[in-house]
C-alpha cells in the first residue's frame, strides 16, 4: 500500500503529553496499544510526524520508539516507504494472554499462602474501589486499579524472574485504550471476585484457576475485537 492509497486520518482523542524521560519507549507504548487495540491494522502505514503530534515529541524519538516495535514484529520496515503494521490476527492474540495467564496464575498461586490480613484487606480495598469505579464509568480509574490490584499480587509471589517475563507480555495488553473493547472493562472488576475468593479461603490452585480464568477471559475479548475488525474493515 503506498501512502496515499493509505486509509482516511480517525479520529483519536489526544494523549496526555508524555515525559522526556524515555521518549521512545513512551511511543513504542502508544504505538503498541494502537495496533493490540486495532486503531492500526495491517496494511496501514504508521505516520512519524502524525504521533509526533500526537504526542507532542519529535520526530526522533518516534523513530526510535517504531524501531522497538518492528524488533517485537509489529511492525514491518518497508524500504522507501515506511513503517507498516505487520499483520495481527485473534489467534496472535489468544498466544499472548495465554502465555500471560500462565504466569500470572503461577505467581497468585504463590502470592497465596504468603499474603498477610493487611494485603488481603488492601486487594478488598481496590476491589471496592474498581466497583465504585465501574458504576460510574470512570475508566481511567478502572485502568490504574486494576493495574494495582495485579501488580499487588505479582509482588507477592516473590519471583523477580517471572514477574520480568510477565512485564514483558503485559506491555501488550492495549489499557490506554481498552474501553473501546466490549466487556473488557466489566471484566477488569467483575472476573477478580473469584480471585479474591480464593486468596481468602487460602486456596492456591483454585486462585490459579480464578486467575487462569481471568486473563483468558480478556484475551477473547481482545482477540474477538480484532478479529471482528479484520472481518468488518470498519474504521472506528
Amino acid at each position: 500500500m503506498s501512502q496515499a492509497s493509505s486509509p482516511p486520518r480517525r479520529t483519536r482523542s489526544r494523549p496526555a503529553r508524555v515525559p522526556k524521560r524515555g521518549l521512545p519507549d513512551e511511543v513504542a507504548t502508544y504505538v503498541r496499544e494502537l495496533i493490540m487495540s486495532g486503531q492500526l491494522r495491517f496494511p496501514e502505514f504508521v505516520r512519524l510526524e502524525r504521533i509526533a503530534d500526537e504526542l507532542g515529541v519529535s520526530v526522533t524519538p518516534v523513530r526510535e520508539g517504531l524501531l522497538t516495535l518492528r524488533a517485537e514484529g509489529l511492525l514491518q520496515l518497508e524500504p522507501r516507504r515506511g513503517f507498516m503494521v505487520a499483520p495481527l490476527s485473534g489467534d496472535d492474540i489468544r498466544d499472548l494472554f495465554w502465555v500471560q495467564a500462565q504466569l500470572e496464575g503461577e505467581l497468585v498461586a504463590r502470592a497465596t499462602p504468603r499474603l498477610t490480613e493487611q494485603d488481603l484487606a488492601a486487594l478488598d480495598e481496590i476491589q471496592a474501589s474498581l466497583a465504585a469505579a465501574l458504576a460510574d464509568n470512570r475508566v481511567e480509574e478502572i485502568e490504574s486499579l486494576n493495574h494495582e490490584f495485579h501488580n499487588l499480587l505479582a509482588r507477592a509471589g516473590r519471583s523477580p524472574k517471572l514477574t520480568w517475563f510477565l512485564a514483558q507480555s503485559v506491555k501488550h495488553t492495549p489499557s490506554r485504550f481498552y474501553e473501546t473493547i466490549g466487556g473488557w472493562v466489566q471484566a477488569s472488576v467483575n472476573d477478580h471476585y473469584p480471585i479474591l475468593e480464593a486468596l481468602h479461603a487460602r486456596d492456591a490452585e483454585a486462585a490459579r484457576a480464578a486467575m487462569l480464568a481471568h486473563i483468558h477471559n480478556a484475551g477473547e475479548l481482545l482477540s474477538r475485537h480484532v478479529d471482528n475488525r479484520l472481518t468488518s474493515g470498519q474504521a472506528d
